[in-house]
């Protein structure tokens, strides 16, 4: 059986860590809305339901794994 990625230096698919806080501060729409903060890069961001935290939250990872920059993660906390 194959592997479906190959790993470099013990990271690869699903090894990228990050924390995040999140602070859920409405719940309207029948969603919420708060302010997720991502401790290791010390950044924060405004979100207006829960789909756009998710995709905050995978953007993060994917920085992470893909050592690259990305530009919605702002000190805007």
């Amino acid at each position: 059986m194959k592997k479906a990625a190959k790993q470099k230096n013990g990271q690869g698919p699903g090894t990228a860590k990050c924390t995040f806080e999140v602070a859920v501060l409405f719940t309207r729409n029948a969603t919420w809305q708060g302010r997720i903060h991502w401790a290791e890069k010390n950044s924060g961001q405004n979100f207006r339901s829960v789909l756009e935290m998710l995709r905050l939250m995978d953007e993060a990872l994917a920085e992470v794994s893909e050592e690259k920059e990305i530009t919605e993660w702002s000190d805007r906390y």
